[in-house]
């Protein structure tokens, strides 16, 4: 079991350790303003390289619209090879129905999203109701900043429990960065769901679904050839972990305050708590 992390500066020291490189969004790409600069080098030196290149995001939107987004920070489509999000992957499950949990989810949802969207349920055969009981399931692929704190949200999910409508989490990141700071993220609702005794199935990451998707989009590669880069021990090290994939820590995004140290290896170790999230490498940030 994986029990040391190893501090590296940039990718070009293990490039021959992986063919395949998932890239989180938020927090390793850019915080909401521009794309890093030395990340988006970096992205062109991994696909000169012949690596292909995956941004992996637990965002709750559709691919598409990250895409369109991502273009906007300084992005394009050309520096990377594909873009899979976790609304993607949920979408795709709610069309199909040919897999739990999606096969055992009823035809009328109550949707929760950040800035009204949409795009999770666009084109899907779903009847979208604003009144939780009269709901089959719960669809939470986001939350605006005014409405992130779970306790805001009991009146309406302790209705939800009582009835025994399960939540189906597109985005389970537990904190992300709002207007004021860090705040509660749409897993941290999901959470509070589970505290009050409601049934919650998770896509994003950690979970299983999305590394198993991302894998069938790269063909089926050896996960030990895939290398997984994010700054969450939770969701990037812990699931890419489980997915038999290598991974490397960023130090510079949500952790960053529990890893302002002179050995961010050992600061990591400490913090992951388990061989199951220890990362193999770590760095500052995403840079070649």
């Amino acid at each position: 079991m994986r029990s040391e992390t190893i501090a590296i500066e940039g990718l070009s020291a293990i490039a021959e350790r992986f063919d395949h490189v998932l890239l989180d969004q938020w927090g390793t790409l850019h915080e909401g303003g521009k794309v890093f600069p030395a990340a988006r080098e970096c992205m062109d030196r991994l696909r000169n390289a012949g690596k292909r290149v995956v941004i992996l995001s637990n965002s709750g939107r559709r691919a598409r619209n990250n895409t369109e987004r991502l273009t906007e920070l300084g992005l394009p489509p050309s520096t990377y090879d594909d873009i899979l999000t976790s609304g993607e992957v949920t979408w795709h499950g709610l069309r199909s129905r040919t897999r739990k949990p999606f096969t055992d989810l009823g035809p009328s949802c109550f949707l929760i999203t950040r800035g009204a969207d949409r795009s999770i349920v666009d084109g899907l055969d779903l009847a979208i109701t604003d009144d939780v009981q009269k709901a089959s399931f719960i669809l939470l692929g986001g939350l605006d900043d005014d409405f992130a704190e779970p306790e805001s949200w009991r009146g309406c999910l302790s209705l939800a429990k009582a009835r025994r409508v399960p939540m189906l989490c597109a985005n389970p990141d537990l904190k992300m960065f709002g207007r004021t700071g860090l705040i509660p993220a749409p897993g941290a609702l999901a959470r509070f769901y589970e505290q009050l005794g409601g049934i919650v199935t998770y896509i994003g990451k950690p979970h299983a679904p999305i590394f198993e998707a991302v894998l069938e989009r790269l063909g089926r590669p050896a996960p030990g050839r895939v290398l997984m880069v994010g700054d969450s021990v939770d969701h990037d090290i812990a699931g890419a972990h489980a997915a038999g994939m290598l991974t490397l820590l960023l130090s510079s995004g949500v952790h960053r305050d529990l890893l302002t140290t002179r050995d961010v290896a050992a600061a990591t170790r400490r913090l992951a708590g388990s061989p199951a999230r220890v990362p193999n490498w770590t760095m500052d940030h995403l840079a070649w």
